[in-house]
């Protein structure tokens, strides 16, 4: 008779890989994540691209004001502010600044600036020659103000 042992001593084995069903369902199930994700993705860049320029348009007319107080090259420093860039400038205006001492900033291609284009600020009190508001809009429709009021103080 033979041995009970070795009737159960039979070839197992063992089942590697995936099936293709699984397979199949990993890639959709990947999809389906990547379908979500990819326009939060976009709609979260855009609006850090709008809040990187609010910043950069901030600390610009920020640092064209505290050079202007300490006379800084004795002269007046100012701002100029373009579809694509931001400029702080040396000088009475844009047009008769001394190029020398440009600062350019690049803004988003996302974002688009409106309203004041240029703000050049007084020797010591550093008052802007220009007041009113800076608005960012980004490609989102998505809004961000900056409004620079006869003191020099800016709201955004």
């Amino acid at each position: 008779m033979d041995n009970p042992k070795k009737l159960k001593n039979y070839n197992l084995q063992a089942n590697l890989g995936f099936t293709l069903l699984e397979v199949i369902l990993v890639i959709a199930t990947i999809a389906v994540l990547a379908a979500i994700s990819v326009p939060v993705y976009s709609k979260l860049q855009v609006k850090n691209d709008l809040d990187v320029a609010a910043n950069t348009v901030t600390q610009t007319l920020r640092r064209a004001q505290t050079l202007s107080q300490a006379v800084d090259g004795d002269d007046t420093w100012g701002v100029k502010l373009q579809s694509s860039d931001i400029t702080l400038f040396k000088g009475t205006s844009y047009a008769a600044r001394d190029i020398d001492f440009d600062e350019v900033y690049s803004l988003s291609g996302n974002v688009t600036p409106s309203g004041i284009t240029e703000a050049v600020f007084s020797k010591l009190l550093g008052t802007p020659n220009t007041t009113g508001t800076i608005t960012l809009t980004s490609s989102n429709n998505d809004v961000q103000n900056i409004t620079l009021n006869s003191k020099g103080v800016l709201d955004y």
